[in-house]
């Protein structure tokens, strides 16, 4: 390890202890605020300036040890930092309108702090972390702490949805630790935690028996599945979406899903040896492909706000396992893209739950209408988030979309690609449905109180347009990039 990145790999991982050990420590809301806010920026610039060093310098790891951050690793790792941050900042916002919720209690406000930083560290450490056994182990970490924050309101519905999601995930990563056993068992020295280091799964892959790989790769990525939310053991994610604090909300889709993806994408590259490349291609494009078939019949269904975006979440995971799945140039082009766009488009508009439940309380149940005259700002807000994950060009998302399809058709998965074409554009059409009947219909005349959250939103729509613009245009230039060859290079 060189020594400036392992002193801000440190840094960012102190960092979100140290904040929450602070909020507890203060008292005054307000100073817990902004212990809160200056914690988020100093731990996402550590992390983005991490990012930034893997992904541009393509010649090897920037660390390697027990702790590793390759050019796969960087980009998940920013996203976590960039979706991190956000929830972060506009949590205050959201306990100032938690009315009548146990949250804007004092004690609640530190909890719900702490909780959330904890969750933010432990989404920090895993792409970095060399050891699937302890991977497990903080994917597991992850489960306890945001249960707590899905169920933080303590309404019958919330606890009913933290429950859920911690008894199916639960299962879930008990199969995977089952996997893991297998695995173990069958590598050629067994029992040493040293052994589940991607590099050396990957060299034990070599004398493993097929067979025994295989059941133990199946069980780790079916177990894994729970946790990404593909379908069919996608249960948990609508209730957990629609029931938890909004920036909880944008955490869980935008970070905890794509980075347990790439706990399963490494665990995929490390066994390939014994279970065969294109078997464990198959397996993520058959995940991917009944993830989009089951998220379409919903994405047409007129349903409350947070619960369209986590079906959303659904067909967007399952996108970007057909990506992995397809493995070639284009693809996983698409799939870096993919991955950064969702996450900027998926983070504004779990943001606009906020005022938007502020001004509708009724969204929280049911569908949004007629928003547009009475509060244009959180209508472009959610449009603008909507649009861009229905794929609406020049949405980054399109690109990507489009990125991946041609992916498959080059490696030769046709019929996959084919498929993936088809529940794109019926996914599609059942959001600009949405989009167009419901938040672009004109509404009633503005009320009292329909001006929540204006400056905010604005703000933060003009940010977040910005940076789906810049992916946009990166779209052009990544698929023949030094990165994505960087990227390729690390498959088998």
């Amino acid at each position: 390890m060189t020594d400036a990145p392992t002193w801000l790999c440190l840094a960012m991982l102190l960092l979100p202890l140290l904040t929450a050990v602070a909020i507890c420590m203060v008292r005054p809301p307000l100073m817990r605020d902004r212990v809160n806010t200056v914690g988020a920026i100093l731990t996402a610039g550590a992390a983005l300036t991490l990012a930034a060093l893997a992904t541009t310098g393509t010649h090897g790891p920037l660390l390697d040890g027990w702790l590793r951050l390759d050019a796969l690793g960087g980009p998940f790792l920013a996203v976590i930092a960039v979706v991190g941050l956000c929830s972060a900042l506009v949590s205050p916002a959201y306990l100032r309108t938690a009315h009548e919720s146990l949250v804007s209690e004092d004690t609640e406000r530190a909890w719900y702090y702490a909780c959330l930083h904890l969750f933010w560290v432990a989404l920090l450490a895993l792409p970095l972390v060399d050891n699937l056994g302890v991977a497990w182990v903080i994917i597991a970490a992850t489960t306890g702490v945001s249960a707590l924050l899905v169920a933080q309101s303590r309404y019958p519905k919330a606890l009913e949805a933290g429950w859920k999601y911690l008894v199916l995930t639960t299962i879930g990563l008990a199969v995977a630790l089952f996997g893991i056993v297998v695995v173990s068992a069958a590598a050629p020295e067994r029992g040493r935690l040293a052994g589940l280091s991607w590099q050396g799964l990957a060299a034990s892959a070599l004398h493993m028996p097929r067979d025994i790989a295989l059941v133990g790769f199946v069980l780790i990525i079916a177990g894994l599945a729970t946790k990404i939310g593909w379908a069919p053991v996608h249960n948990w994610l609508p209730d957990a979406h629609s029931e938890a604090p909004p920036p909880v909300s944008a955490l869980l889709s935008a970070a905890l899903l794509p980075t347990v993806m790439l706990i399963a994408w490494r665990t995929k590259i490390a066994l390939a040896p014994a279970v065969g490349a294109r078997t464990g291609s198959m397996l993520f494009i058959g995940f991917g492909l009944v993830s989009l078939a089951v998220s379409v019949p919903f994405l047409w269904r007129r349903m409350a706000w947070k619960r369209l975006l986590a079906y959303s979440s659904l067909e967007n995971m399952g996108m970007l396992a057909l990506g992995i799945g397809f493995g070639s140039r284009l693809a996983l082009a698409g799939v870096v893209l993919h991955l950064a766009a969702h996450a900027v488009a998926k983070s504004l508009g779990f943001s606009a739950a906020t005022p938007l439940f502020a001004v509708r309380p009724s969204a929280k149940l049911t569908p949004v209408h007629g928003l547009l005259r009475s509060n244009p700002s959180l209508a472009g807000a959610m449009s603008l988030s909507l649009g861009a994950l229905s794929g609406l060009p020049p949405s980054p998302l399109f690109f990507s979309e489009v990125l991946i399809v041609m992916g498959g058709f080059a490696s030769g998965y046709t019929t996959a690609a084919a498929l993936a074409s088809l529940l794109l554009a019926l996914g599609f059409l059942g959001l600009a449905r949405v989009l167009v009947e419901d938040l672009m219909a004109q509404g009633p005349q503005p009320g009292a109180g329909d001006g929540v959250g204006r400056r905010s939103m604005l703000a933060l729509t003009i940010v977040a347009g910005i940076l789906l613009g810049s992916l946009a245009v990166l779209a052009a230039f990544l698929p023949g990039s030094e990165y994505v060859h960087a990227l390729v290079g690390t498959l088998p």
